[in-house]
This record gives C-alpha cells, sequence and structure tokens, in this order.
C-alpha cells in the first residue's frame, strides 16, 4: 500500500528532496525513547531534522562514527549498543530497496554497524530517493565487508559464480571500514532470492557483512519523489 503526501509545490533539487523525506522519518520518532541512526547524505538530513526534537527523545544509538560525531554536535546523547536492549525504530538510507522491502546497503561502508542496530529495532524505516526502488535487487554493486587476508579467495569466489568483486579504494588504497576490515563491490548479480543469497554469502570464510538486507528489512519506506513523499508500507 502506498500513501503519498501532499505534492511539492514545484521541482525540488536532490537536496531538498533529502530534507523532505529526512523531515518526514520524524514521524516515527517514539517520544521518550532511544531510536537507532542509519548513516549517509539522506540520513544526515533526518538527523538535522532531528534536532527540532532532541528534547523529546532520550537519546540515540548510531550505526557509524560519522554520524555519531553528527549527533552529538547537535546535543543528541549517543548510546553504545551495548548499552540498550531494545530501540524503539531505526531509520537509514539504502543503496536499492525492492518492492518487498530488501535492500542493498553499504555504499558508505558502515554495513556491518548498520545491521547490528538494525537487528536492535522494533521497526526499520527507510528514507530514499525514487530513484533507489528496483524490482530486483543487484543493479547497484553489493557491498561485502571483509577480513583483509580473505579478500584474493573470496574475488575468486564471487567469480565463480558469475560476479566481479573489487576491493573498495579511498585516495589510491583499500579503504578501512570502522571495524578495521576493507570492502568488497561485487557487480554482475542478480539477487532473485534475497534471504537464500544474504544467507549463503554470510557463511563464506572471511565475510564480516554482506550489504543485502534481507532479514533485517525494511517494514516502512518514505520515498522521496518530484511530487512528494511517497510511502510504502511492506507486511
Amino acid at each position: 500500500m502506498i500513501n503519498t503526501q501532499p505534492a511539492a509545490s514545484a521541482a525540488l533539487s536532490q537536496d531538498e528532496l533529502k530534507t523532505r523525506v529526512g523531515q518526514a522519518a520524524l514521524q516515527y520518532v517514539v517520544a521518550g525513547q532511544i531510536l537507532g541512526v542509519g548513516s549517509g547524505s539522506t540520513v544526515n538530513k533526518f538527523i538535522d531534522a532531528l534536532a527540532s526534537v532532541r528534547d523529546q527523545i532520550k537519546g540515540a544509538v548510531s550505526s557509524s562514527i560519522a554520524s555519531t560525531e553528527r549527533l552529538q554536535a547537535l546535543g543528541i546523547e549517543v548510546f553504545d549498543s551495548n548499552q540498550v536492549e531494545r530501540l524503539s525504530v531505526y531509520v537509514d538510507g539504502a543503496d536499492e530497496i525492492d518492492h518487498q522491502g530488501n535492500m542493498i546497503k553499504g555504499g558508505g561502508a558502515a554495513l556491518t554497524r548498520e545491521k547490528i542496530v538494525a537487528a536492535q529495532s522494533a521497526k526499520f524505516v527507510c528514507i530514499v530517493d525514487q530513484s533507489k526502488l528496483v524490482q530486483t535487487l543487484g543493479r547497484y554493486p553489493v557491498p561485502v565487508e571483509v577480513i583483509p587476508m580473505a579478500v584474493q579467495r573470496l574475488v575468486r569466489q564471487f567469480a565463480s559464480i558469475g560476479a566481479q568483486a573489487r576491493v573498495r579504494l579511498q585516495d589510491g588504497q583499500p579503504l578501512v571500514t570502522d571495524n578495521g576490515q576493507v570492502i568488497l563491490d561485487v557487480a554482475g548479480l542478480r539477487i532473485w532470492n534475497p534471504r537464500a543469497f544474504e544467507s549463503e554469502v554470510s557463511q563464506w570464510p572471511g565475510v564480516v557483512t554482506v550489504g543485502v538486507f534481507a532479514f533485517q528489512q525494511a517494514q516502512v519506506c518514505l520515498m522521496a519523489t518530484a511530487s512528494g513523499v511517497k510511502t510504502m508500507n511492506f507486511y
């Protein structure tokens, strides 16, 4: 079921669309509770919006160092995930989302912590723009966080299923995640069964986290479009 908020009066820029969808996510914030906060440019807009209700919430658990720093700069207390048994809601973006709420995440290299916080949360609210909606996952390369000593073996294992895995670079060197690992970006996939794919690849030795979120899928997607913010509910 899709519900549409009032249409925008004029065409909005990408930045304005992100701002609008970030503000729309405030309706899922539970007063007096600790919430989970993801990472990325769209989530940054949500964090900025969250500042307007910071006195109504207890604080947040963050999925990345960058988001933690942004939350703290706005006066929002950040808790370690081990201090919190359950989160009322987790708000995060996605690189892709399908019509069942399965996602590809990890473009910002925070997929492991994002999956941990999502697993602690009663509800996952995904905030994206319309370009992220797909029929079948795999158009965007799948990020996989891996232990460095396993990189070449995993590159070969992905090649054996017809995919191309490359180490993500930053300034010419392998990008190092907040967890001290590296990222393989895997192209050439069509993921017809996200749960089966996530389960299988997660078992490969050396894999820390695969960036397919099927077991921690979204329950709600707020999607920024040229005509406003649309809500997709997955049950």
